[in-house]
């Protein structure tokens, strides 16, 4: 195991431990950190504790029936807690996620929940998102249409398609994935509003700040929670 991955595996632990109580229902993320939370989460169905899990993916989903945890669909039951990882955490909390292509199901999950945890390393931080390409789910049918019209209204930005394994990625959902390279974001949610009013555009991967009520990060020090930078959710 990579140092990384240390780092990974002590702050889903740590999520899992803190926030997480028998008998709950929660939902957990997508990635490689994510899957750290997973492995906690089966360790305790595995000593008895009763806990069930509304995945946020097709992968999450496999991950946990390999470890006996039980699963419920979205909406079936309140979802006391969500975790996941993410690939930016803004100064504000605002966030950018979707490199493993969860972004609908991820937000989905995250807006149901009564509270979200995020749990990163400390490369995730940065001041303003924006470094890493912002990906923005797209039904296939307008991928050009939607292609053009990003395009048009922001020139600067790179958008190309998401490719796998040579041949282009293809959500849970059937869609595709644009990554879209907008340099230092200022206002996310009115850049996340603006593309989904281009028509084809299901979601994007800007997570209001507004949605995460807790932030770990896990470094040489141990995990640590950083401070709030905004009023919790009512």
């Amino acid at each position: 195991m990579t140092h990384e991955d240390e780092l990974k595996r002590a702050v889903s632990f740590a999520a899992v431990d803190r926030y997480v109580r028998a008998g709950t229902c929660i939902g957990l993320g997508t990635g490689t950190t994510a899957r750290w939370a997973i492995v906690r989460v089966g360790e305790r169905i595995a000593r008895g504790e009763s806990i069930v899990v509304v995945p946020t993916s097709c992968a999450t989903e496999r991950e946990c029936r390999e470890l006996g945890i039980p699963l419920a669909a979205l909406g079936e039951r309140e979802i006391d807690i969500a975790i996941d990882g993410a690939d930016e955490v803004a100064a504000d909390w605002s966030l950018t996620k979707g490199r493993g292509g969860a972004l609908f199901r991820e937000k989905a999950v995250a807006l149901a929940a009564l509270a979200f945890v995020v749990v990163v390393t400390p490369e995730k931080l940065v001041a303003r998102l924006g470094a890493f390409a912002t990906p923005v789910e797209v039904v296939p049918f307008t991928l050009r249409t939607v292609t053009r019209a990003i395009e048009a209204a922001y020139p600067q930005a790179g958008v190309r398609r998401r490719v796998a394994g040579g041949e282009p990625f293809v959500t849970d959902n059937g869609n595709a994935i644009l990554d879209c390279s907008f340099g230092s974001i200022e206002d996310p949610v009115a850049l996340d509003v603006s593309l989904r009013a281009i028509h084809g555009v299901l979601a994007t991967g800007l997570f209001p700040s507004a949605l995460t009520s807790t932030v770990l990060v896990a470094d040489a020090g141990g995990v640590r929670a950083l401070d709030e930078p905004h009023a919790r959710r009512a």
